[in-house]
């Protein structure tokens, strides 16, 4: 019975939580269309009532650990679910993702990642975006902040291993910025998939920093090892053995 009630808590959560997207997303759309700063304050809303909603409406707290970048720096991210994206953003003055280039084309969501500075990339176009990428921070063309990309390239569930992609290298020796590695435990609670949220403790960890210059080789090396071995430690202390898993 109490999984039936979880799932239930789970699926009003979840409604709500799209229809609260909705909302502030006009309210905030006027401001967001002529202001980088109004994007950004609109999408802080949206995940300050999300961290809210979901520590009553399904018994999952959230937590920040480490020290949130603030400055122009990458940071290279495991990527669960959608939850640590709001995490992350959260935590940071002045995120902005590399994203799908499909995503421009979802109303209201599109203009606002836009404004933000967010990188559309092309999937299968890799090289040639990522060269776009460089050229576009060089030119001043994206808005300052805390350039966020998640080294698999995609969603993993917890437990799974997935490589992670030289692309992440090439940017980070390109930009000449420092790299803030960050882990997550998300994935135990909120599933890339799925209604079930879980109670529970969700963190992400901000890591001690990768210096800019590191040979690429090394810096991949080093991500690699930092973030999963950070990731490990953080689902095990949720109660999830991920060695069993791989």
């Amino acid at each position: 019975m109490s999984g039936a009630v979880q799932w239930l808590r789970s699926l009003a959560f979840n409604i709500q939580m799209y229809v609260a997207m909705a909302v502030i997303g006009i309210v905030f759309f006027p401001w967001a269309l002529f202001s980088p700063r109004g994007a950004r304050a609109g999408s802080k809303a949206f995940c300050g009532w999300v961290r809210w909603s979901a520590g009553w409406m399904v018994g999952l707290r959230t937590e920040i650990r480490g020290t949130p970048p603030t400055g122009e720096v990458m940071i290279a991210a495991k990527h669960q679910s959608f939850f640590d994206i709001i995490l992350i953003f959260s935590a940071v003055p002045a995120g902005k993702f590399i994203m799908k280039r499909e995503l421009l084309w979802t109303p209201v969501l599109g203009q606002y990642a836009l404004r933000m500075g967010c990188i559309p990339v092309n999937r299968g176009k890799r090289s040639a975006a990522i060269k776009k990428m460089v050229a576009d921070v060089a030119e001043g063309a994206s808005q300052p902040g805390q350039l966020i990309i998640y080294p698999q390239g995609t969603r993993v569930a917890p437990g799974v291993t997935a490589p992670y992609k030289i692309g992440t290298g090439a940017i980070y020796a390109a930009l000449g910025q420092d790299c803030v590695p960050t882990a997550t435990n998300v994935g135990v609670f909120w599933p890339k998939r799925g209604i079930m949220r879980k109670p529970g403790l969700a963190v992400i960890e901000f890591l001690p920093t990768i210096a800019a210059g590191v040979d690429r080789v090394e810096f991949m090396q080093r991500l690699e090892s930092d973030i999963e071995s950070a990731s490990d430690a953080l689902l095990k202390e949720a109660g999830f053995e991920a060695s069993e898993q791989r």
